[in-house]
């Protein structure tokens, strides 16, 4: 019998192949490599959907944090609060900026990051907030903005997310485009999206090594262009992404059936037509969850773990000083998190067969 994939990219091809080869021949009839015209229009299309002004494609998710974090004035001698519940990359870009990471913990029912510990991290030498939206949920709005500092949105896993009808709140956020995305693309890729005027000049400085001119260069910058056939894969899909994101919710809504009353499985929080599940995380309580995991393998069944090692215990980030117990939930948290297959083509059946495996496993 055929795994269940914990992703299924190929069955996201299959729609977009014929409009995606189309484009690409366009592209390499026109050598329009760098800088084309799909990527201009790309970003007018995406800056429409997520109801934003401006759009700046980048090269990777981890760029976009960067350059939107040193747009908003963050380097040495300056902190930047982030969940210590987060893909790595969130901190990686506030130490490439020079700045220092103050983590904070999550919350519990969603483990998004707890407005009130960033609050209490917040200080003079805070030049951004970044709540991260995880599993397709985004943060709320207000208790972050309250705390004064320019929020920095890690978008990554929320696009198309809303939150009472309003999306995108902060004063930029950044996206990844990486392929297992909700809108990934065929290799890396990722965007910046601002109201800001002055923040997107900033950010389109920063990715074209400082210039607006051919051999002009206003500042230091980069090279972290949104490459033009990745543009083309983008288009393609951004035009099915709301059809895709409503078919994630229809597949958690059926997790949710599926899976009620399973012993030892804590479910994620229903959200309705605002969450657009990115992932399907479930917590495995009583149970190891990495044998729970190995097991399902073993049924063909596919997960994932996001994350099993908070930022705070990563090797690369013991030079900030915390220790296991630092930050509990987050720390709770990674020994049990446990993602589903989800994706917008997976079949009531394939769901049926998680769900199977699941009762097996833990009945």
């Amino acid at each position: 019998m055929v795994d269940v994939p914990f992703v299924d990219l190929a069955a996201a091809h299959a729609e977009v192949e014929e409009e995606v080869l189309a484009g690409f021949r366009r592209v390499l009839a026109a050598t329009a490599f760098v800088q084309g015209p799909d990527v201009d229009a790309f970003e007018r299309e995406y800056a429409a959907f997520a109801g934003a002004a401006h759009c700046v494609g980048v090269a990777n998710g981890t760029d976009a944090l960067e350059l939107a974090l040193r747009a908003l004035g963050a380097g040495p001698g300056s902190e930047v609060v982030l969940p210590a519940n987060t893909f790595v990359a969130t901190a990686e870009a506030v130490v490439r900026t020079g700045a220092r990471p103050v983590l904070v913990d999550a919350e519990p029912e969603h483990l998004l990051m707890d407005p009130a510990a960033a609050a209490k991290a917040v200080g003079p030498a805070t030049a951004a907030i970044v709540p991260v939206h995880l599993y397709g949920r985004l943060a709320p709005a207000a208790p972050f903005l309250e705390l004064g500092p320019p929020v920095l949105e890690d978008a990554a896993q929320s696009q198309g997310a809303r939150i009472a009808g309003e999306g995108l709140f902060g004063a930029i956020a950044a996206t990844s485009f990486y392929p297992g995305k909700n809108l990934g693309a065929y290799g890396d890729a990722g965007a910046v999206v601002t109201g800001s005027a002055e923040l997107a000049r900033t950010v389109r400085l920063l990715r074209d090594h400082g210039s607006e001119r051919k051999y002009r260069h206003e500042i230091i910058g980069f090279n972290s262009r949104l490459d033009t056939l990745q543009a083309v894969v983008l288009r393609a899909k951004l035009r099915r992404l709301a059809a895709w994101n409503g078919l994630r919710r229809a597949a958690a809504a059926r997790y949710a059936e599926l899976l009620d009353g399973v012993p030892g499985l804590t479910l994620p929080a229903p959200a309705g037509e605002e969450h657009v599940w990115h992932l399907y995380v479930v917590r495995v309580t009583g149970r190891d969850r990495d044998e729970v995991a190995g097991r399902l393998a073993g049924l063909g069944v596919r997960c994932g773990v996001h994350y099993p090692v908070p930022v705070h215990m990563q090797p690369a980030f013991r030079y900030l000083g915390h220790g296991p117990g630092d930050f509990p939930v987050a720390a709770a948290a990674a020994g049990e998190i446990l993602s589903l297959p989800m994706f917008p083509q997976i079949t009531a059946a394939q769901q049926e067969r998680v769900a199977a495996a699941l009762r097996k496993i833990l009945g």
